[in-house]
């Protein structure tokens, strides 16, 4: 007697709570129910799958060698029935996507609203951090798609790249409209005080990559470990700040921050799209990457994000195209 997917799906939930108490109540099932479809299959192929602490299970060599196989069946079950129930070019069921802080915080929220006001039926789900964990949630396949900043290089995931964003200067609006500030990297960065992102995170690595040498000695009164709170000290004026563009321009459009001009350096950086290489493509996956890809069609993102109207005229306009 072989196991069976319903055995699989318990054995997976033990993995991912680590106790068979926390698995039988994310499945809904007796402890007992649990513990005897884990006998029931170890003893189907052969041998233990788990070292036992006490309450705690964790796998040993057999299970860490049966954990991707078991994932990967489930994974291709779910795809036929996802496959399957694609028809009549409605979209039903469920995306689980993973994004870096920017993409997640800036980006990811406007478009699945959209895509959800086209497709309702469609259930979309959204982890939050950085890219290396993204890379792994891939990896490991619980996600469908991943949304990135850094560098992904592995031969088991497809990366796309998706569009440009660019590390900007910010500060408090000028009270004299007159006045044009402008930035030299080679010059300048010493003139002002800064507020910077915690040592670590992405936009400060990124910041002292492309900037390199000129970031030394610089006059940081801050450093503070979200966006949105540097974007707020640099508001009440505490310093100049430099953020990716596509967490500001709806902050400088509205005359709430101030753009300084950059000059001396590039500081694109791409934003790219990871899927594991062995997930199935379904219609659901390609119609919410043709989506996303709208993006590259209104100045690469930017203009689109700085205002919901401005992004909802291009959904339109994609829509008609699809009538």
């Amino acid at each position: 007697m072989s196991a069976t997917i319903r055995q699989l799906e318990i054995f997976n939930a033990v993995v991912e709570n680590g106790q068979v108490t926390k698995a039988a109540k994310q499945l809904f099932l007796t402890q007992s129910a649990v513990s005897l479809a884990l006998n029931e299959m170890e003893n189907q192929l052969g041998g233990p799958l788990f070292d036992r602490s006490g309450r705690c299970l964790e796998l040993n060599d057999r299970g860490r060698y049966f954990l991707p196989l078991s994932r990967e069946i489930l994974d291709k079950l779910e795809d036929l029935n996802t496959l399957m129930n694609e028809k009549d070019g409605k979209f039903a069921g469920s995306l689980n996507l993973v994004a870096s802080s920017t993409i997640g915080n800036y980006v990811l929220p406007y478009l699945i609203t959209a895509f959800k006001n086209m497709h309702p039926d469609v259930h979309i789900n959204m982890l939050v951090c950085n890219t290396k964990t993204a890379e792994k949630l891939i990896l490991d396949r619980t996600v469908d798609l991943g949304f990135v900043e850094g560098e992904v290089n592995n031969e088991q995931i497809v990366v796309r790249d998706w569009f440009h964003d660019e590390l900007v200067l910010i500060s408090r609006p000028d009270k004299d409209t007159n006045t044009v500030r402008v930035c030299d990297v080679t010059t300048d960065l010493k003139n002002y005080s800064w507020v910077m992102r915690e040592p670590g995170s992405g936009t400060a690595q990124i910041f002292k990559s492309k900037l390199g040498k000129y970031v030394t000695d610089l006059n940081v009164v801050m450093e503070l470990g979200h966006t949105e709170a540097i974007k707020k000290a640099v508001e009440a004026g505490a310093g100049i700040g430099c953020l990716s563009k596509l967490t500001v321009c709806r902050a400088i459009s509205r005359g709430w921050l101030q753009e300084i001009p950059l000059f001396g350096v590039n500081t694109e950086r791409q934003l790219s799209i990871i899927q594991h290489k062995k997930k199935a493509k379904t219609r659901l996956i390609h119609e919410f990457l043709d989506f996303c890809f709208l993006l590259t069609q209104c100045s690469e993102g930017n203009s689109c994000l700085s205002s919901p109207e401005n992004f909802q005229k291009l959904v339109l306009q994609f829509t008609d195209k699809e009538k």
